[in-house]
């Protein structure tokens, strides 16, 4: 029984010693020296801040895209003790001892050291030689931008990362379909690709260009595999949903879950806040909560409001009213109503607040039991503090003389009577018996009498003269189709009214609430309104000095600054290989050509390489090719400001193809010895001259040592390249 301890336990490891030289190789070039400059770097000054703000857990919006890229970096800084006390206002300024800097940079850093060894490990899963494999290894280690972007607290290297262990995972999950189909080592590299996809989508929405190409890849795949006689129904059935769950189902259930740590973490009210909804401020801890903690949810007749214009564009207001009136004559000529004023107002004020008063009552208190307002009742709405009647008539605006001017009655004796009646309704509602909520409800108010919209125009920018004191224009909106969002609003402080007489009533207007009713938002309906923030919420886009257009990226006609020592002239710029990028750019036009070749001597049955061959060519061409195409050509059309660092993850791909095309080269073109020869002669020379040009500007990939003018000169390749020469 006993028996097995008489022979010793033998473990049989195998160790690709290539992978282990490139992965410490590929350490050693972007952990040396990480800490230095000790001063912040280019974008740093931008992630910086959502990392500060994730050590202290206040609320943020970054409409650059997902979480996961910065909960990475935050994570960084976590693992090194920040605490989020860094003032990030200027590129070069520098770090105090507070700050963990060598931590902040590690993960980027590993992200870029890795994609060494990916690169490597995907040229193999494709079929291609180890020589080949290392060739495209020791491209993406020599490459200049490459080393530069991962060694400072940006998001490009990780974005990268995950690219290529997607494409790695789904390479090795192919290869293993077609005798193990099913096995364990099978499941995870297809899981392990769906993960990948969602973490690259996750740092950046350039990983969905990638994500679309592996889900392309892979249904091209399984129509093949439909074909297949040897498969039955109920087998394929199988592989079909497995790539359903592992492709589809588990990378949105992860995508999820990123926004659902990021919203845990951020459980604090911040600066950005004001672009939320209510009812998103309101489930913050501080800010907004504050204020409407333990108000009552259900608005009733005689309660007091505001009402905030959901849309927030250009910023957030509420609907407000003071004692001045519409000037009689506007500056054009053109007459008004000259009742009392009603603006959108981007303050907290005390005239901000509304009484929902019953048409058929006098009262302006909650009665007991209080009687709830519900979608499609009739409501007026009265000023708190001048007691005056929300209302319309057939006038024009001041400055949108289309649309109805907005008042609050005054009655001058005059044939203009009051039309002070407005319908309630609840745009969110899910029946039409809905009752009003505190927060919750998006409602419209629409006259009773002439059908117009109440409506916050002051979103298109303008804003009303001296006069309006700066406020922003309420119209009435007669074309009312659709539910645009400044025709929405919300209540967002309330509370049920118990003064009749007007000087007590405004003691109380100006009192906190005191009742103890809480509101809670699911976290679905964060993510969604939070999602739709960052797809739609556009920063001002201003011409940057180092901004490019997507044509300069190719030719690398542009660089970019990162940092300049103060003194010491030393100065870190975004430069590629000069040599690779145009390797690159030769590799795809080889690749084009040789292929349209190909093409249309096989339409004349004439086979130039074997059948194996040419699917191979096929197979890694398109991937590498495709790869570079879907990164990049996206990028004409885009209406953003534009950086040389968004070509990286095209740049990756392509550099991929250049061993691709060598090989075939060699393999079926170069067919005497003498010509092998020759050929690989001259690419032992050619990759000297990589190296050689990777140690020529490792000074300005580093930042160390500090160069002289002159040689600062020297390095200036090309007369649109921005060396910074500092003035003796």
């Amino acid at each position: 029984m006993l028996g097995f301890l008489k022979k010793p336990v033998v473990v049989t490891v195998e160790i690709n010693m290539n992978l282990v030289a490139l992965t410490v190789m590929g350490l050693i070039s972007r952990l040396w020296g990480l800490s230095y400059p000790r001063a912040v770097v280019f974008d740093e000054v931008y992630y910086g801040q959502f990392v500060s703000l994730y050590m202290k857990r206040i609320f943020f919006v970054d409409d650059s895209g997902p979480p996961l890229g910065h909960m990475l970096l935050a994570l960084g800084g976590y693992l090194g003790g920040f605490d989020g006390n860094f003032l990030w206002n200027r590129i070069g300024a520098e770090y105090g001892v507070n700050v963990p800097v060598w931590s902040l940079r590690l993960l980027p850093a590993l992200a870029g050291a890795l994609c060494v060894p990916l690169a490597y490990q995907i040229l193999v899963e494709l079929q291609f030689s180890h020589c080949a494999a290392l060739g495209a290894a020791l491209l993406i280690l020599f490459e200049n931008s490459l080393i530069t972007q991962s060694r400072f607290m940006l998001l490009e290297s990780i974005l990268i990362f995950f690219i290529l262990l997607a494409v790695l995972s789904y390479l090795k999950f192919y290869n293993l379909q077609r005798h193990s189909s099913f096995s364990g080592s099978w499941w995870f590299w297809l899981l392990l690709t769906g993960v990948a996809c969602s973490c690259a989508v996750g740092v950046k929405y350039m990983g969905l260009f990638t994500y679309m190409l592996l889900l392309a890849t892979a249904g091209l795949h399984f129509w093949h595999m439909i074909g297949d006689q040897n498969l039955s129904n109920v087998s394929l059935m199988c592989h079909f949903l497995a790539r359903g769950l592992a492709l589809i189902i588990i990378p949105v259930a992860m995508y999820l879950s990123f926004f659902y740590v990021h919203l845990t973490l951020l459980y604090r009210s911040g600066p950005h806040d004001q672009i939320m909804t209510s009812a998103f401020q309101a489930s913050l801890e501080g800010g907004l909560a504050r204020i409407t903690q333990g108000q009552p949810l259900e608005v009733a007749y005689g309660s007091q409001i505001t009402l905030r214009n959901v849309l927030g564009k250009p910023m957030q207001c509420w609907l407000h009213s003071h004692t001045n009136t519409y000037p009689i004559r506007y500056e054009n000529g053109r007459g008004s109503s000259h009742q009392q004023q009603v603006t959108c107002y981007p303050f907290k004020d005390v005239n901000n607040w509304w009484i929902v008063k019953d048409p058929g009552m006098q009262q302006l208190v909650v009665s007991n039991p209080p009687r709830p307002v519900r979608h499609g009742h009739i409501v007026q709405l009265v000023h708190g503090i001048t007691t005056r009647y929300l209302n319309t008539h057939d006038v024009a605006a001041p400055l949108s003389p289309h649309s109805q001017e907005v008042s609050c009655y005054i009655d001058y004796n005059i044939s203009m009577p009051a039309q002070n009646l407005w319908r309630v309704e609840i745009v969110n509602r899910e029946s039409d018996t809905d009752v009003w909520k505190t927060i919750l409800s998006e409602v419209r108010f629409v006259h009773v009498n002439t059908s117009a919209v109440l409506k916050a125009s002051g979103f298109l920018g303008a804003s009303l003269p001296e006069w309006g004191y700066r406020q922003l224009e309420v119209v009435g909106e007669k074309l009312s189709k659709g539910y645009h969002q400044s025709m929405v609003w919300n209540v967002e402080e309330h509370r049920y009214g118990k003064s009749q007489e007007q000087k007590e009533r405004e003691v109380e207007l100006h009192s906190p609430t005191q009742m103890d009713i809480s509101k809670n938002l699911s976290f679905m309906a964060k993510f969604t309104e939070l999602q739709w923030k960052i797809l739609t919420l556009k920063n001002e886009d201003t011409e940057h000095k180092y901004s490019s257009s997507a044509l300069d990226w190719v030719t690398m006609d542009t660089n970019i600054a990162y940092w300049l020592h103060p003194t010491s002239g030393a100065q870190i710029h975004l430069l590629g290989n000069v040599v690779t990028w145009a390797s690159a750019n030769i590799a795809a036009l080889v690749y084009t050509c040789l292929s349209l070749w190909y093409l249309i001597r096989r339409r004349r049955k004439i086979h130039d390489v074997p059948e194996d061959a040419w699917q191979l060519w096929v197979s890694a061409g398109g991937l590498c090719g495709g790869g570079w195409a879907v990164n990049y050509l996206p990028f004409f059309l885009m209406e953003k400001t534009l950086f040389l660092y968004h070509y990286l993850p095209a740049l990756t791909f392509q550099v991929l193809l250049i061993p691709i095309v060598l090989q075939h080269l060699g393999d079926h073109l170069c067919r005497s010895l003498l010509l092998k020869s020759m050929f690989s002669a001259l690419i032992v020379a050619w990759f000297s001259s990589v190296y050689l040009v990777y140690r020529t500007f490792s000074p300005v990939t580093y930042g160390e040592p500090s160069l002289s003018a002159a040689e600062l000169k020297d390095l200036r390749w090309k007369d649109s390249w921005n060396i910074l020469i500092q003035k003796q």
